[in-house]
């Protein structure tokens, strides 16, 4: 591999080539995470707490598009329409039930976040609930962080409303959450003649994902042994 290779490949293609030597902390994490998911078994068990694996999916109307083909000696160029077309969605995977929770915002920042959460709390009301995501900015500072600190003041770490645990930086490899987006967006590329306005895009990627159970493989990564 040459050094100009190893500057340009992102991390995660870089650590399938290489994994042994760019660690990422995915397993430390993972039992970092299956420790928690021990230690809250009773409440977990009982419904007195929630976990949920959380997502964000920015659905663009060309997403139906994967693949262009052309001359491989002539340079392709496809314009970009409809810029306005696009929707950001979050999405909670329960742990315990495995039903995917999903909403529709302009797009993803800490107000969103904090309504999304609200959401959540608002279907599980009287529970205390376990977030585990990525440690996007929004997920950690400004609005959300503000909420957090409101939601939780004067209570011990074991009583808080809400707790947050984040993945590995670089590794959405650990998020179950992002494979149920994988398969809706195949979902939308399969019947793609179905899909004549990014009305009906968006209305087929809800009909696949709301409120519907997911059972993938990766979430079985997280038990509590």
């Amino acid at each position: 591999m040459n050094f100009y290779l190893w500057r340009r490949l992102p991390g995660k293609k870089l650590r399938k080539l290489i994994p042994n030597l760019i660690p990422n902390g995915s397993k430390k994490k993972r039992e970092e995470i299956n420790n928690i998911l021990t230690k809250n078994k009773a409440g977990i068990e009982s419904g007195e707490i929630i976990v949920f694996f959380l997502d964000e999916c920015h659905l663009l109307h060309g997403d139906l598009n994967g693949y262009a083909w052309g001359r491989s000696d002539l340079r392709i160029e496809v314009p970009i329409t409809n810029q306005k077309n696009r929707q950001t969605y979050f999405g909670a995977l329960n742990y315990q039930t495995k039903q995917f929770h999903v909403k529709g915002y302009k797009s993803g920042n800490g107000k969103s976040t904090v309504e999304f959460i609200k959401y959540l709390q608002n279907k599980y009301k009287g529970r205390k609930i376990i977030l585990i995501w990525d440690g996007a900015s929004y997920h950690t500072y400004g609005e959300f962080r503000d909420y957090l600190s409101e939601v939780n003041r004067d209570k011990e770490a074991d009583d808080w409303s809400i707790t947050c645990v984040l993945f590995a930086p670089n590794a959405p490899e650990q998020n179950p959450v992002e494979d149920i987006w994988l398969q809706a967006k195949n979902f939308l590329r399969k019947y793609w003649y179905l899909c004549k306005s990014f009305k009906i895009i968006k209305f087929l990627f809800e009909f696949f994902t709301k409120e519907h159970k997911f059972d993938f493989p990766k979430i079985h990564q997280y038990t509590y042994t």
